[in-house]
């Protein structure tokens, strides 16, 4: 069966909001093994919604809209909906009293207009909110199989994957299942060249590359009549392609090189400090999004100021007066310096010109020193990316952390 998205919001329209529903959503159709060929955004107007439900009802099993299930007036995708399919709308009472409960647990008066919230179209699925008000809900007519989701992603993505996912499995075809192969240290057409035959070769598993800000990974995907049997496929090609990638694999179905290094160090029972200058407290900030990090992470110095690299870190004034701020020698005191000064196990000093002015013909825009020190030595790079401050600090944060891990782990 095929699936069409039809995300409804003038908002989005608008650039005011990122979709991110309908990425949630495709992904779990991949694994049910429904295929999505069309996704589309229309506003709050009700001809042009029902005009683009047609359209996706002419050319897809399954219609999944996002947004338009509120109180006010525009919010119209339910309504649209049930006339498109010929269906009544009635109120539906247990819906009705749990956005009653809602409004009295906290504190507030509930206004008429919320109870249009609960009107449904008529022997629909109720699909409960527990992460808002609105419920969603899913029916069968003509032949084709209807769901409405709420637009929030926090309510949205809950609800798909625990009400929406179940009433769809038993119309599921099958089962595509895919395991990504992370990779940081080798660019996206490198990472193609190495594995161009085998990705020629092969139909079912595929292999495909992507690129990310500053990294890459390979996704390789399978489709078989049962989970159990896609994976059976994807594991023997799943550590063909790691081993052809080699070191530069840093995990396989990872969030991210944060939760590697985090998880590394816990393991050994580490601990890890930084110092940072023209990253200006990203690593710091990516370190933390992990949760658990205060197993191992003490803290950071934005050490932006040289008169800070010297009092706090402990940089020699001869080294910044002989090799400048932007060198290996004030990255190495910077990363040994805020180990002991925070009795890490583990430092990182990162220095640079992030831009885009401040370089010169020696230290150019986009160069950046980093330095992990680690059980008495440091080990530093000289990296020079020319896109942007932004992917210059994001880089240069994304080094570190992969140092980290090629030189402790």
């Amino acid at each position: 069966m095929n699936a069409e998205l039809i995300a409804v919001g003038t908002e989005i329209l608008l650039g005011d909001i990122v979709n991110t529903d309908a990425q949630v959503i495709s992904q779990g159709l991949s694994e049910l093994g429904i295929d999505v060929f069309y996704q589309t955004v229309v506003g709050d107007n009700p001809a042009r919604l029902e005009r683009v439900i047609r359209e996706a009802a002419d050319r897809a099993d399954i219609i999944i809209t996002t947004g338009g299930l509120g109180p006010t007036l525009d919010d119209l995708t339910k309504e649209t909906l049930a006339r498109v399919f010929g269906k009544k709308m009635e109120l539906h009472q247990p819906s009705l009293d749990r956005i009653c409960a809602f409004f009295d647990r906290i504190g507030r008066e509930m206004t008429p207009n919320n109870e249009k919230q609960a009107w449904l179209p008529e022997g629909c699925t109720v699909f409960v909110n527990d992460w808002g008000t609105a419920p969603g809900c899913g029916f069968e007519a003509g032949g084709k199989h209807v769901l409405m989701l709420p637009g929030p992603p926090r309510e949205c993505e809950p609800m798909f994957k625990q009400c929406a996912m179940p009433y769809l499995y038993p119309l599921a075809g099958g089962c595509i299942v895919s395991r990504n192969v992370r990779v940081f240290g080798l660019g996206e057409s490198a990472m193609e060249d190495r594995l161009h035959d085998l990705m020629e070769s092969m139909h079912n598993p595929t292999i495909a590359p992507y690129a990310k800000v500053s990294e890459c990974f390979a996704r390789v995907t399978a489709k078989a009549g049962t989970h159990e049997a896609a994976e059976a496929l994807l594991a023997p090609v799943v550590e063909q392609v790691a081993g052809m990638l080699g070191d530069d694999v840093y995990g396989i179905d990872v969030d991210s090189l944060e939760q590697v290094v985090g998880d590394g160090l816990r393991a050994r029972g580490l601990t890890l400090a930084v110092a940072e200058s023209c990253t200006g407290g990203l690593l710091s900030k990516r370190i933390t999004d992990v949760a658990g990090c205060s197993d191992y992470y003490l803290g950071g110095v934005c050490s932006y100021s040289n008169s800070v690299k010297m009092r706090v870190l402990g940089v020699k004034a001869g080294t910044l007066e002989a090799h400048g701020a932007v060198s290996q020698q004030t990255a190495e005191e910077m990363a040994e310096g805020v180990a002991h000064a925070l009795g890490a196990d583990v430092g990182v000093g990162i220095t640079g010109v992030a831009g885009p002015g401040g370089g010169s013909e020696e230290k150019p825009v986009g160069l950046v020193y980093i330095s992990v020190f680690y059980d008495g030595r440091c080990t530093t790079r000289r990296t020079v990316n020319t896109y942007g401050r932004d992917r210059v600090r994001n880089q240069a944060a994304s080094t570190a952390l992969d140092m980290i891990r090629r030189m402790v782990f």
